[in-house]
């Protein structure tokens, strides 16, 4: 009996055996039970909510601890970066720990001992935050000292890290969860300040007051990698004049020679209004031209400095007024001029400053070196003071005057420093502008220059050494290294401190007159102590001489602790710590092998690693650098809670409280999404698209199906050797050839969606649509034993166990599902699939001869098929089964030659017709209900097709019979033994 071909390509939900099975009784077919139909428990639906949990420990659990033991090949560390222990998790935590999952699946079929440790990050604002929520509605915040606050935070990491980890295990993520790494444990915490140690020691750390960014919503200085910039903040713009008092000798002759008995202005363009209490000096170019602009009439009457390249500009802005150049003067001619403070009468000077240009503003640039990095390192030559009237929260202090006290630099106070200025005269220009403003990335609040007293390590020593290591490191994409280099040298220091409780101590020491004491001696003493007693201590002990090293206690000095906290990218940064010296790891390779994070992490932790990385041994932490994008909506939003458009993985593996609307699907669809993104993108995840993956997730079992099906009877010991196989079979071998060396490729390049379009393809094209089709009426209808259905047996095996290794890195359960129906046939079963090794190939089955031939072939099946589908459509024939096909060729041509080289069943069979006749050098005297004249590789060839004089056989419905009713002799046979 054969089953009709588009049963299996059409994925229908029914078994495609069953429909034949039915189809035969409603006729009463004697011959039914004769037929060797596929068995299997293998289910077509995974009800994967419900049965993946049995498969589960086993790829896991279990499994994890025996590759260590028993895989014979060298260990593979792929790095876990440590997510924050805060919040549940989302469709990037899902793409990120699979992603990881099946590079190490992959690793790990391959033979290696595979490392895995998943970590957390602990420490931070995000977790301070959380936990002071949680107290704050109790109204107990204000009482809580910073014991309190770390008890509260690390309770709330560790609640955390459990419900986080729960939820990658059901993903089945393969790991030692048992004992995941943490930042905020004891044995991290003092490894982590041993790093800070050897870069105290090589001088990469100091203290200084500088301006660095602050958060006034987090109230703590803030590193680069935790900015994010809002393109459309909206600033109060303002042009400001200031009345100079004495000029220098080159500017008074020319100004002499004017107007000097008029008023002469430096005029400054800013952004930051709450600035103007800080200015301490105004900035020029010693080489740029500046102009003396008049302004002849209304209130802003007056003559002002500006940039000549920008007059046109000044000039477009004062169009209510006559404006007239009067002469130029050279930046160099303005040093050694004094202004007066518009604010608070003090008289500053005119100074020189390469990084002032004419792109824009006026050319003269407010100078602030208590809120601008420029500001400070240009005053810092001039050896000008700075100031810095503004607190911890943004709130200007006594010092910026009586009127500014106590009011919110950004808001109110921005808004009084302009009145003032008004009141004052000062003020030209007052206008909105858009531009692009650095954030908070964790309070999505602006943030400030501020200067304040803080550690920091100078990135500039390491730059060189950083950019040249990152040379050596495979980057998948490869167009992340530049991205990773721009961040790397665009840093000249990292700030590492932080004004939190929640955090690892900077072990610094200060005496009474604030200088601090962070020596090699000093903090390795403070260590001895934190690892005993746990860095809580540096927070519980009363007495502060308990940390003083004996060698400092006799010179005078009274030391006090400071409380800032580490930087938590210094956290995360140090993790490598953990992974030197790891027992059969070649010391010449990076500690890791691979590190994996989404592209955010070029400014954060795969920086972080490598500098301290580089800090302390001189060579980068990975050996291969993958990163990956973020997780879109269906339409290319990012997600957000606020917009409601978030899609939490919980939602897909056990689905919603309607069913019908947000089924269960189960994680292998969900691990099956991530391995069909392209990831180094970012990547689109919802409903519609998670669809769709389940419905290439069933074609997989219904492939699985298939071939476990018609395996129910099938044993290592009935293999049949190379040599006998058929020449499709061998075909089929040689294309099993190339699906294992193609999907291999894929994997070695991490490339796991060009993997599954590769299983994709296999599974529709090369076996669906072509060698299942071929070999059906072999399987279903010889005789059990028979020779030719052990050959096609055979290779269904072989490709049975290359089909469920390839996709078992995916799809962890179906393959164990998979495994677990066809393992008593294999000559050593294992407890796992993972066990059994990656795909296997045997040289001979690549054979370009074959290949050749069977393209050819194909491409023969492709024109005869549209003969067929044409006699359907006319209504010639309703199967192919019914139709004979003959084809003519010229006496001589290299098709014909190749055909008359097969057998005629063998091109029956991959025609899936009744007949096929060779006909060389005729002109086609038959007459043929439908006909095609087809050029195949260069040779010309007209396919007639007739249907069929012959009967259907009621047992294999081939077209074979002499009359209605009886059995082909292939049927007698085999019923006759």
């Amino acid at each position: 009996m054969r089953i009709p071909s588009g049963s299996f390509s059409k994925g229908n939900s029914r078994s495609f055996w069953n429909s034949a099975i039915i189809s035969a009784k409603a006729s009463e077919n004697p011959y039914t039970n004769t037929i060797l139909l596929p068995k299997t428990k293998f289910p077509l639906r995974a009800e994967a909510a419900k049965r993946e949990h049995l498969f589960r420990d086993r790829c896991t659990k279990d499994l994890y601890p025996w590759q260590l033991k028993n895989n014979p090949k060298d260990l593979f560390i792929l790095h876990d970066g440590p997510p924050f222990a805060n919040g549940n998790v989302h469709s990037g935590h899902a793409m990120n720990k699979i992603l990881k999952d099946i590079i190490n699946r992959y690793k790990m079929l391959q033979g290696h001992k595979v490392y895995y440790r998943p970590g957390w990050d602990c420490h931070g604002l995000p977790i301070e935050i959380k936990a002071l929520e949680q107290i704050r509605k109790k109204g107990k915040e204000a009482t809580l000292s910073p014991t309190d606050i770390r008890k509260i935070a690390r309770e709330k990491a560790l609640f955390e890290v459990d419900k986080q980890r729960h939820s990658f295990k059901s993903w089945g993520v393969m790991g030692d969860w048992e004992d995941p790494y943490l930042t905020l444990s004891n044995d991290y915490e003092i490894r982590q300040l041993r790093v800070l140690t050897d870069m105290i020691k090589k001088g990469h750390i100091y203290r200084q007051l500088k301006p660095v960014y602050w958060s006034p919503s987090s109230k703590s200085a803030l590193a680069e990698s935790e900015l994010e910039y809002k393109e459309d903040h909206v600033s109060k713009s303002i042009h400001v004049r200031f009345s100079l008092k004495e000029l220098a000798p080159a500017l008074k002759k020319k100004w002499d020679f004017h107007l000097k008995n008029q008023d002469l202005y430096a005029l400054i363009w800013t952004t930051t209004p709450w600035t103007i209490p800080s200015n301490k000096a105004i900035s020029v170019h010693p080489e740029l031209n500046y102009s003396l602009v008049q302004v002849t009439d209304g209130d802003k009457k007056g003559t002002y400095i500006v940039g000549t390249d920008r007059v046109e500009a000044f000039k477009q802005e004062m169009e209510a007024y006559s404006v007239n150049v009067l002469d130029q003067v050279l930046g160099q001619e303005l040093l050694g001029s004094t202004y007066q403070h518009p604010l608070n009468n003090g008289t500053m000077p005119i100074i020189g400053g390469d990084h002032v240009t004419a792109e824009s503003g006026t050319g003269l640039v407010h100078t602030a070196p208590g809120h601008g990095m420029e500001d400070y390192e240009v005053c810092l030559e001039h050896n000008i003071e700075m100031m810095s009237p503004v607190d911890d929260a943004g709130c200007f202090t006594k010092e910026a005057g009586s009127e500014l006290e106590g009011k919110m630099a950004f808001t109110d106070g921005n808004a009084t420093v302009i009145e003032l200025l008004k009141k004052n005269s000062a003020l030209v220009i007052a206008q909105d502008y858009t531009h692009k403003y650095p954030y908070d990335w964790r309070t999505k609040q602006p943030v400030m220059l501020r200067a304040t007293a803080q550690w920091f390590a100078n990135v500039e020593h390491l730059q060189k050494q950083a950019v040249d290591n990152l040379k050596k490191i495979r980057m998948v994409p490869e167009v992340s290294v530049r991205r990773l280099e721009q961040f790397t040298l665009s840093r000249k220091e990292w700030c590492i401190s932080r004004q939190r409780s929640w955090g690892v101590p900077i072990p610094a020491l200060y005496d009474q007159d604030g200088k601090a004491l962070l020596t090699e001696n000093s903090v390795e003493y403070i260590i001895k102590i934190l690892q005993e007693k746990g860095t809580d201590a540096w927070w519980e002990e009363q007495d502060d001489s308990i940390f003083v090293a004996p060698e400092y206690r006799d010179n005078g000095k009274v030391y006090k602790r400071g409380y800032d906290t580490m930087d938590v990218w210094f956290d995360s940064g140090t993790s490598w710590t953990m992974l030197r010296n790891m027992p059969g790891r070649d010391p010449q390779k990076p500690v890791a092998d691979v590190y994996l994070e989404g592209s955010d992490q070029h400014r954060g932790w795969f920086q972080s690693s490598l500098l301290t990385s580089i800090a302390v041994t001189g060579k980068a932490p990975y050996g291969t650098l993958v990163t990956h994008g973020f997780a879109l909506d269906e339409r290319g939003q990012k997600m957000s809670k606020s917009i409601g458009n978030t899609l939490e993985p919980i939602l897909i593996t056990e689905g919603g409280k309607d069913k019908k609307k947000n089924p269960a699907y189960g994680s292998d669809v969900l691990r099956y999404w991530v391995a069909n993104c392209e990831y180094t993108r970012d990547v689109s995840i919802g409903p519609s698209i998670i669809s769709q993956i389940s419905d290439n997730l069933r074609k997989v079992r219904t492939t699985a199906r298939f071939l476990l099906g018609n395996l129910h009877d099938f044993k290592e010991e009935h293999y049949v050797d190379y040599d006998k196989l058929q020449g499709v079979d061998k075909y089929m071998l040689h294309e099993l050839y190339k699906y294992n060396d193609r999907v291999t490729s894929a994997y070695n390049d991490f490339a796991f969606n060009r993997a599954v379009q590769t299983i994709q393809n296999f599974t529709n094209t090369t076996l669906s649509s072509f060698y299942f089709d071929t070999i059906k009426d072999r399987l279903y209808n010889e005789s059990e034993s028979s020779e030719s259905r052990r050959m096609a047996q055979t290779v269904l095996y072989e490709v049975l166990k290359s089909y469920t290794t390839s996709i078992a890195p995916f799809v962890c359960h179906t393959a164990e599902e998979i495994y677990e129906n066809y393992k008593a046939i294999t000559a050593s079963p294992e407890s796992s699939v993972f066990k059994v090794g990656w795909l296997k190939s045997e040289e001979q089955w690549n054979n370009s001869d074959l290949n050749t031939k069977w393209s050819t072939l194909l491409h023969l099946k492709g024109e005869v098929n549209q003969v067929l589908e044409a006699a359907r459509q006319e209504k010639h024939i309703r199967t192919s089964q019914e139709a004979d096909i003959s084809l003519y060729l010229d006496s001589e041509s290299k098709l014909g030659e190749l055909l008359g080289s097969m057998d005629s069943s063998e091109l029956s069979s991959l025609f899936m017709t009744s007949q096929v006749n060779v006909i060389h050098g005729q002109s086609g005297t038959i007459q043929g209900e439908s006909e095609r004249e087809s050029a195949v590789e260069g040779d010309t060839c007209k396919i007639v097709l007739s249907k069929s004089k012959h009967s259907k056989c009621p047992r294999c419905w081939n077209y074979h019979s002499t009359q209605d009713g009886s059995l082909c002799s292939r049927c007698s046979n085999v019923l006759s033994k």
